[in-house]
Order: C-alpha cells, then sequence, then structure tokens
C-alpha cells in the first residue's frame, strides 16, 4: 500500500480525511448560508463556488495574504500553482484542520477555523512559502513570511520543516526559526518560540517530535530535540533535550510529572505540585 513520505500514513487514508474535509466545510458553510443570509455572498465565494478543497485554499490564502506589492489576483496565481504542484499540501491541510476540531472546544464547525483562526491560515501560507522555497524562490517564500508576520503576529522560517495535524492555537507572536523541525500531530499555543540561542549559524533551531504540546509563552531555544509526545508547561525555558512521554516546567525547565499519553490531543496543560518535586 503506498504511503507519503513524509508521514508514513496509507495515502487512501489521506485522501479520505480530505474529502472528509471537504464534504463537512461545503456542509458548514451551505448551512451558515441560509442562517445568515448577510454572508451568503462571502461563503459562496470562500468555499461553494469552488470545485475542491485545494481551489478553496488557494482562494483564501490569496484573501488573507494579497497586499500592495502582490495582489489577490497575484496571489491566487502563486497559490494555486503550489497546490497542484503539490498535492500533499492540501491533504496537510485537511489534517491540519481536522486537528483544531478535534482538540478546540470552541470549534462549532470547520468553517470557524478556515475562515477565521489565524493559526491555520499562518500555517496554509507557510505551506505555499515553503513550497516556494524549495522551487528555490527565496525573494518571494520571504515576502509570504513578511506578511504572514504582518497579517498574522505569526513568523515562520519557510525553510522550516513542519508536520501535518498541527494546530496554533491562538497564534500571537508564534516564532518557528530556520532550522527548526516540527513533527506531525503537534499543538502549539501563542507567544512559543521556537528560536536559537544567540548569533549561531548553521543548524541552530529545535527538533520537535510527534504529538508534542507546546504550552502558551514556553520558548524552546536551540538545537537541541524534544521527544515524541513531550509536553513543555506554559512559560517554561527549554534549552536541554527533552525525553519522549516527559512534562517539563520552569525556567529553565526540568522534568516534573509522570509520562505523558496524547498531550498534543488531550491538550491537558496541568499537572499537580507533588509530582513537580
Amino acid at each position: 500500500m503506498s504511503a507519503d513520505a513524509n508521514t508514513g500514513t496509507p495515502l487512501t487514508a489521506i485522501k479520505s480525511e480530505q474529502g472528509q474535509v471537504w464534504s463537512r466545510l461545503r456542509f458548514d458553510a451551505a448551512a451558515a448560508a441560509a442562517e445568515e443570509p448577510m454572508l451568503a455572498s462571502m461563503l459562496n465565494a470562500a468555499v461553494l463556488r469552488h470545485e475542491n478543497f485545494s481551489e478553496a485554499l488557494a482562494h483564501r490564502v490569496a484573501e488573507k495574504m494579497a497586499d500592495a506589492q502582490l495582489d489577490a489576483l497575484q496571489m491566487h496565481h502563486v497559490a494555486r500553482a503550489a497546490f497542484a504542484a503539490a498535492p500533499e499540501l492540501a491533504d496537510q491541510a485537511a489534517r491540519d484542520m481536522l486537528a483544531v476540531d478535534e482538540r478546540d472546544p470552541a470549534v462549532r464547525s470547520l468553517l470557524q477555523p478556515f475562515l477565521y483562526f489565524k493559526g491555520f491560515h499562518a500555517l496554509i501560507s507557510y505551506r505555499v512559502a515553503h513550497w516556494l522555497w524549495r522551487q528555490e524562490r527565496e525573494t518571494l517564500a520571504f515576502h509570504l513570511q513578511s506578511r504572514m508576520s504582518e497579517r498574522f503576529a505569526v513568523d515562520i522560517h519557510p525553510a522550516a520543516k513542519l508536520g501535518a495535524g498541527l494546530m496554533i492555537d491562538h497564534a500571537s507572536s508564534v516564532v518557528i526559526g530556520e532550522t527548526a523541525v516540527v513533527g506531525d500531530d503537534v499543538s502549539i499555543l501563542h507567544e512559543v518560540t521556537l528560536g536559537g540561542t544567540g548569533a549561531e549559524t548553521g543548524d541552530r533551531h529545535p527538533k520537535i517530535g510527534r504529538g508534542v504540546m507546546i504550552g502558551a509563552g514556553a520558548k524552546v531555544l536551540g538545537n537541541i530535540k524534544v521527544g515524541d509526545y513531550a509536553r513543555i508547561a506554559a512559560g517554561s525555558v527549554v534549552l536541554q533535550d527533552v525525553p519522549a512521554r516527559c512534562t517539563v516546567a520552569g525556567v529553565p525547565a526540568r522534568p516534573v510529572g509522570g509520562a505523558c499519553a496524547e498531550p498534543a490531543r488531550s491538550m491537558d496543560q496541568t499537572f499537580s505540585e507533588d509530582s513537580a518535586n
């Protein structure tokens, strides 16, 4: 059975996820248009008039990222080319939307992340910028990075390598550096930095494993490894490797509590004081 080269997920499962997301999104958009006629035109332009999920994504990127230097038509052309050349981008975006739906209790329908959540908008914009970077179109990739920072207060270097099934919750002031790597199914809250420790060059940013949860305001600095299904408490400063399924907290961060199961999915950010001693 064929599998995605990055995630190992069977391609049939990935396509099924994208189809599920597109069907639900169209249903939610139609229901919302009937309920709120004032937004019917916008919902038609954003979702209902498109033939597939990739086309809707390209339109959303264009709506959000256009500026005086790159108008909406030009931005749509760039995004559409990216999704056509790299179909896995839409697959990744579908998994991102499902992650938000699963982990954020505020979500009422898939329309919310698609239309309004800047963490999701930043991710799909990054995915287009990363595609441009791989095509050696660095100037345009940097332009999208700059626009993303201005538009969403999220700064993701286009060379960073991000997996699928990500949730960047609230998203304000998230920074992800050039040589950072983030695995699949990770949850990142606002004001998180995956950065360097100074003026180093070369490979200088964190490597985040699968299923990790990084709490609000946490700073993970340097070329260090955070193991699969680890949990980083809010406000922590992480300067050393974190073992898999370990919770760390504090400044500097140190292990606390017991082993984690799937912290990115449960979004459980609590641990007992007894376990921290």
